[in-house]
């Protein structure tokens, strides 16, 4: 990164803690993808960033620029994430997860392809975020997804006990729950075996 370039990043940071809304939203269309991430963080410090500019911001050609708009996006509900769940970069992928999960979107088209990335993604930290938001989301017909997710490797089984949380108790599933949390307790993982453990105290089952 050459000077003038981290000057202009400096500068649009330094807007969005001096109310600098002009230099803001100016900074969205730099050259500069690492302008452009800085822009859009200060537009949400500021309280101005709209649909319309995350949107556009999701499309970039950078990836940095496509994973930031995705991170800002879990504070805006109104934006449909779905091609960003099928970004052809993981790092986008996996935080345009978790922002559905934040966005509690239970939209059949979400949920489907979250289930998808949750058994078929190649990268385990996609896996792991998609189980992540399908528990947040607390759809029932995901539960059979999030148990897979519990035989998955270390940090994924331990996000799946977690997301089994909100199935607790239910009638239909209950069953199939408790014996996926069972066999979480005795995991060889100590983390898997300490979620599980949590869950139980938290829920007090």
């Amino acid at each position: 990164m050459n000077d003038s370039v981290s000057d202009r990043r400096r500068a649009v940071v330094i807007a969005g803690h001096s109310g600098d809304l002009d230099h803001a939203q100016q900074a969205v269309s730099d050259a500069e993808p690492t302008v452009r991430e800085a822009a859009l963080g200060a537009l949400e410090r500021l309280g101005a960033l709209d649909d319309a500019t995350l949107i556009v911001a999701l499309a970039d050609d950078q990836v940095s620029v496509r994973r930031r708009a995705a991170e800002l996006a879990a504070m805006h509900p109104t934006i449909d994430l779905i091609d960003a769940l099928s970004d052809d970069d993981p790092r986008v992928v996996e935080v345009a997860a978790w922002a559905c999960g934040e966005h509690e979107s239970d939209r059949d088209a979400i949920v489907d392809r979250l289930i998808s990335l949750a058994t078929t993604a190649e990268e385990p930290l996609v896996r792991e975020s998609a189980v992540a938001a399908l528990g947040a989301i607390g759809a029932v017909r995901a539960v059979d997804t999030i148990i897979a997710g519990t035989t998955d490797k270390p940090a994924v089984r331990r996000r799946a006990v977690l997301a089994l949380a909100p199935f607790l108790g239910a009638d239909d599933i209950g069953r199939s729950v408790e014996e996926a949390i069972n066999r979480a307790l005795k995991d060889r993982d100590w983390l898997v075996r300490q979620a599980a453990e949590d869950l139980r105290r938290i829920t007090g089952s």
